[in-house]
């Protein structure tokens, strides 16, 4: 088998250090991937901010996350992250001991542990019903490893600690002279529970102090130099066993260990997501495929809401053919913002080969995602809010990449609209020029007028004038933006009479 075998990689290859990319943050996937990371380890994040390099990556990835959401293969991976756990714990423990013989144990147990978590692992995967090339590939370097000698150490690991169990330490204290009494007893029973079958008071209380922390009393310790001189073929044989399984660890392995990770934190917070009643979808892609979704969300700010149950709100949208961009407009606080950034993160979640919060959706193939979010003034650069807006502006037009997803919100705010309007048809008939696709947010509706690969969206209002943060077609409106600012402050001519 390959020694760079790889859960999210098909090729192997390893992750290039980059720069975060602005769309991350403008998307609010750094919230997302915050979320994951707290819950299993900042290690992962890595993961989540590499773009896999071409479509095949992509669809090796779906098709993994396609057999890890099965329930049997989830629940085993789940089972074994959570040995893994152990032995983590185990290993940090083992760094603390000082003694031979109890390093050795310490040793044994983690070995045990280790290849205890693959055994089992392999014995599930082998009994569930795998698809993808990935999955199948790690069963195949499971059972090579299995008949490597996995289940040997194991069963090796499993006769020594059963005879160290065996194994009792029984000191008595009587008129002020201590003895200590080495014991072997048949079976398997846990040595706390002899310890304490033994006490001659039910008020005690006694435990494992040599299997259960690393740190021994002097009094520990000496008893353990009394079993390694009355008992020299024990610690023979013991240390004979922690020297065969010193380097239990396989190489090829320890990449999934941490890769595997991926996957599950995200199945992990799928699930949670779907009990509290929102939907993922597996997208269609593929060549020929148009992009459009039914019931696609913000997950951000649906991540947001677990804990207080509010309601967020679902909208459809599609690409027809020859439609490369959308110019949304509406009243302020609409969900226009909102709606542009699921488009983005469902861009990004395509890519890399997860679930996306829709109903059903279809993505075609994107090689980028660029993103421009009005933004403050800085104060440091003393440049004005519109010159900085075009510094970051300069960049993505200057890329002539056909295959990208462009999300722009709101631009030129500070200028005049006449000027507004000039500089931004320029920005869409640019980006619709280079065979980009994308959505351009915007307070102008001349933007939205009728031309080659531009359709217009509207966030609408309800009879009230009150948003309701759907996402419709159709002309722009003059009216929407004044109509929503004069309920909100409450200016109508009634009103107004009211309070005059």
């Amino acid at each position: 088998m390959q020694g760079e075998f790889s859960i999210l990689r098909p090729d192997g290859n390893g992750y290039d250090a980059e720069e975060t990319a602005t769309f991350y943050q403008d998307l609010n996937l750094l919230q997302v991937i915050d979320r994951l990371s707290g819950k299993w380890g900042r290690e992962i994040r890595k993961y989540f901010m590499y773009l896999p390099e071409d479509p095949k990556e992509g669809d090796y990835r779906r098709a993994v996350y396609g057999d890890i959401k099965k329930e049997p293969v989830y629940r085993a991976l789940m089972a074994f992250t959570e040995a893994m756990n152990g032995v983590d714990k185990l290993r940090g423990e083992r760094t603390r001991v000082s003694d031979s013989l109890q390093r050795s144990a310490w040793l044994i147990r983690e070995a045990e542990a280790y290849c205890g978590a693959y055994v089992a692992l392999h014995r599930e995967l082998s009994q569930a019903e795998l698809e993808s090339e990935g999955m199948l590939s790690l069963l195949a370097i499971l059972t090579e490893t299995m008949d490597g000698g996995y289940r040997e150490i194991h069963k090796l690991t499993a006769e020594a600690l059963t005879e160290i169990r065996k194994m009792r330490f029984v000191v008595t204290y009587e008129k002020a002279r201590m003895r200590v009494e080495i014991r072997e007893t048949p079976g398997e029973g846990a040595y706390d529970k002899w310890l304490n079958s033994e006490a001659q008071s039910e008020d005690v209380t006694f435990v494992n102090p040599f299997l259960t922390d690393a740190a021994i009393t002097e009094l520990e310790r000496a008893c353990l130099t009394i079993l390694k001189e009355k008992n020299k073929d024990f610690f023979r044989r013991i240390q004979t066993a922690a020297k065969q399984c010193e380097r239990y660890q396989k190489t090829v392995l320890l990449r999934f260990e941490q890769e595997v990770l991926y996957y599950l934190s995200y199945a992990t917070l799928q699930r949670e997501m779907e009990k509290a009643g929102h939907h993922f979808a597996t997208p269609a892609t593929g060549d020929g495929v148009r992009m459009e979704a039914k019931g696609l969300y913000d997950i951000a700010l649906a991540i947001a809401t677990l804990s207080d149950g509010r309601k967020v709100i679902a909208n459809d949208f599609y690409y027809g053919p020859g439609e490369r961009f959308f110019v949304l407009t509406g009243p302020n606080q609409g969900g226009k913002t909102t709606f542009a950034r699921s488009l983005g993160q469902l861009v990004y979640l395509t890519r890399m080969g997860l679930d996306v919060p829709a109903e059903s959706a279809s993505v075609p193939y994107f090689s980028n995602i660029q993103t421009h979010f009005s933004v403050e003034e800085s104060v440091e650069t003393g440049r004005g809010k519109l010159m900085d807006e075009l510094v970051r502006l300069a960049p993505m037009m200057a890329g002539n990449e056909s295959e990208t997803f462009v999300v722009i919100n709101e631009l030129f705010t500070t200028a005049a609209n006449y000027d507004a309007q000039i500089m931004g048809k320029r920005v869409l008939e640019h980006f619709i020029s280079r065979g980009c696709t994308g959505i351009y947010v915007t307070h102008l509706k001349e933007l939205a007028e009728d031309r080659d690969g531009v359709v217009s969206l509207r966030a609408m209002l309800n009879d009230r004038g009150i948003q309701t943060f759907e996402i419709r077609r159709g002309e722009a409106e003059d009216s929407a933006c004044a109509a929503n600012q004069v309920n909100k402050y409450r200016l109508s001519y009634e009103q107004l009479k009211e309070r005059l």
